[in-house]
């Protein structure tokens, strides 16, 4: 018989015997042709032309089948069609073997091996074959079920291959526990879910049981408060999605995604979006909203405040952070800003030439051979949208300065003439110049206190009682690295230095809050001795005019009572003025961190004590909602672009969620399968430093870690509208 023949006789069987003709009825056969038939939907009534995967899109209300969904059908029955079509595909998939391509056969151990071919190339002085005994077939090999073993390393060698997943894969924990699982229990005929379980079924039951598992933290925020974070981003599909997640003690939690398309995104259908939201997580929980520092989420985060007057919308130190290092290593020119680009300029030239040596290295394939030839570190190609990307990119240039020397004046470079050699010649005055490496090294040593709070900000620690105190102690880190290089005393004036320290002064006054002056006035340890006198002029917090008065501006908005909040200032006269403590007490608040702190002494204080206790976790970034669209991207890929946004928004949810819970297991810290969802293939390549990407401070735990080029398209300025 005709092979094709029968190949369609048995598909034409198979659909026949489907569960969902039953919901069917079936008429006369179609004159389209093929297997199509016209039939009437029982419920709708209404009459269709098609073969069976239109039936069942049909009734499960499948998109992009070219037939309309059925209205009629409720949910409750589409879940129990939903359930008989998985059954069903099930059962059909143990019927039919598939036809793959044959697995390699050139192992001693291989069921298809041919002993005679090895009768002389497995014999071995010390090891004489014994008669009888083939390769494979030993009473231990067999014991061992050593072919099995072998056949099954290839299939699943074969699984990565052919679909591309990355050998980081094999330290996942639940891969591992899938493979352990099924080679422990007699499982014969058992048949892996299929596409539509995957996608539908398993997948809500995954969700549902991630959010029971999240109860637990979120049972905490009554106590520990939570910040919400918001980020805007765009898929593949151009359709503008925005994320809200929530981040307390026990880090950030996936709460949903919303489809912007159609809307337009101002001020009002932010807050809209914000108070939804809150309403869902409880505002009394709420401590504050974080977004960018784009206009329109400024004001969408005043209309929130207006509602709830104890949330503060706060800017994203990071994203400040990034704009001060713009505004001095990128200056634009205007007339007001005259004077900052006269003295700011010399750094945009040398980013500039530094662009001009990486671009020209990796965009010759014969210079970036003999670049790598001298060189275990990778050029990054950083976008200029990310975070510090300036300093990102001169910091790996002076980490590989010698070798660029080496490669340059290499008799490889002197001698290939294929490209533009006046270019590589421009290339190598700027590396063999002594006066420009001066100058690279000088921005990364004033830059370095700015680079290293964003790096310490860039988390989902809780660090908002800090930024204040990091503020100031960034700030006189860059005076003091300017004067060094330029040679002068505190007294004397610096026209560099005065246009540096009014970029970030003009930046630090946007960004400040009344949170941050309150949650920076309540950690013990600004109190202390030790802390006022390691810089000359620090005072305690409470003797700090600026601090005290948005400290006071922060209390009314909390404690609107004017009896509660005479008793929270008493409270906090006591804290300050030291008379309810003793001297261990005094000793431990340097010793402490404000949390233990708070936990151990503050009882004689309770109602500082209940705010200090929510306020001291709280983060002071959006970082952890725009390391999520590297996470969304993933999932929502060009591989995926005709996934809804819906079941898109139910993966990245598991995905998210289930990384932060395996991440509060003591495995997640040790053995084979420790830190399984960070870096990729090249983890433990020799990227330099700590052994890691320079960058990785900044792009975190995502799997892209592992690539040379890091980018963040979500980037806004003060004055920009966002359109997300």
């Amino acid at each position: 018989m005709n092979p094709e023949k029968e190949s369609e006789n048995e598909k034409s069987s198979s659909e026949n015997a489907a569960p969902l003709w039953k919901y069917v009825t079936r008429l006369e056969k179609a004159s389209v042709g093929g297997g199509n038939v016209s039939f009437r939907c029982n419920y709708c009534e209404k009459i269709f032309k098609g073969s069976y995967s239109r039936v069942k899109a049909h009734l499960l209300k499948l998109p992009k089948f070219g037939i309309q969904a059925c209205a009629k059908v409720g949910d409750e029955y589409q879940n129990e069609m939903q359930k008989l079509e998985d059954a069903f595909e099930e059962s059909s998939r143990r019927l039919k073997k598939p036809k793959l391509v044959s697995l390699p056969t050139d192992s001693p151990t291989s069921p298809n091996w041919d002993s005679r071919e090895s009768s002389t190339a497995t014999s071995h002085p010390f090891f004489p074959k014994k008669k009888g005994v083939g390769i494979g077939n030993s009473p231990l090999e067999r014991a061992f079920n050593n072919q099995c073993r072998e056949q099954l390393d290839c299939l699943i060698a074969r699984t990565f291959y052919s679909a591309g997943l990355p050998f980081h894969f094999a330290k996942n924990p639940y891969w591992i526990e899938m493979i352990k699982f099924a080679a422990n229990n007699n499982l014969a005929g058992y048949v892996p879910p299929g596409y539509n379980k995957l996608r539908t079924t398993l997948l809500q039951k995954e969700k549902a049981h991630i959010e029971k598992l999240l109860r637990a933290i979120k049972d905490t925020w009554k106590e520990k408060g939570l910040s919400i974070v918001s980020d805007g981003w765009t898929d593949v599909q151009k359709m503008p999605l925005i994320n809200f997640m929530a981040t307390s003690q026990k880090g950030p939690i996936f709460i949903k995604s919303i489809d912007g398309t159609k809307e337009y995104k101002d001020k009002h259908f932010i807050a809209d979006l914000f108070l939804k939201v809150v309403g869902e997580v409880g505002p009394q929980h709420v401590v504050q909203i974080i977004t960018d520092n784009a206009s329109v989420m400024k004001a969408a985060g005043s209309i929130v405040e207006a509602e709830y007057p104890h949330i503060f919308w706060s800017h994203c130190v990071v994203h400040t952070l990034n704009l001060a290092l713009k505004n001095i290593c990128a200056p634009k020119y205007s007339l007001q800003n005259e004077n900052a680009y006269n003295e700011c300029n010399w750094i945009a030239q040398v980013s500039d030439e530094a662009t001009f040596i990486r671009i020209f290295i990796t965009n010759h394939s014969m210079r970036l051979a003999i670049f790598n030839s001298y060189s275990p570190l990778k050029l990054l190609a950083v976008a200029e949208t990310r975070f510090a990307s300036i300093i990102i990119m001169l910091k790996r240039l002076f980490q590989v300065k010698q070798n660029l020397r080496n490669m340059v004046v290499s008799e490889e470079w002197m001698s290939y003439r294929e490209d533009d050699v006046g270019k590589a010649q421009t290339v190598r005055d700027y590396i063999l110049n002594d006066l420009w490496w001066d100058k690279v090294e000088y921005i990364l040593r004033f830059t370095e206190p700015i680079y290293e709070m964003l790096r310490v900000a860039d988390t989902d620690a809780p660090i908002l009682h800090k930024v204040y105190e990091m503020w100031d102690s960034m700030i006189e880190n860059v005076k003091k690295e300017i004067y060094q290089h330029e040679g002068k005393e505190d007294y004397e004036e610096s026209p560099f230095y005065d246009v540096v320290h009014n970029i970030l002064i003009e930046r630090w006054t946007k960004n400040c809050t009344p949170l941050h002056c309150l949650a920076h006035s309540l950690n013990p340890k600004y109190y202390t001795i030790k802390w006022i006198e390691e810089v000359r002029g620090r005072v305690a917090p409470h003797k700090d005019a600026e601090i005290s008065v948005e400290r006071n501006k922060c209390l009314k908005r909390i404690f609107p009572d004017p009896d509660d909040r005479q008793k929270v200032n008493v409270e906090f006269g006591l804290f300050n003025s030291l008379q309810v403590y003793d001297e261990d007490n005094m000793e431990d608040r340097w010793n402490y961190n404000p949390m233990l702190w708070w936990s151990t002494y503050g009882s004689t204080l309770p109602i500082l004590q209940t705010l200090a206790l929510k306020l001291l976790q709280q983060p002071c970034s959006s970082s952890c909602a725009e390391r999520n669209w590297s996470t969304y991207g993933f999932i929502h890929s060009m591989r995926r672009n005709r996934i809804t946004p819906k079941r898109a928004e139910d993966l990245v949810f598991v995905h998210s969620n289930l990384r932060l819970l395996s991440r509060r297991r003591p495995e997640y810290n040790s053995g084979e399968s420790k830190k399984w969802d960070i870096g990729g293939d090249n983890w433990d390549e020799p990227f330099g430093g700590p052994g890691l990407l320079e960058v990785a401070y900044l792009t975190l735990d995502e799997p892209e870690m592992e690539t040379s080029i890091v980018e963040n398209n979500d980037y806004v300025d003060d004055d920009d509208v966002v359109v997300l």
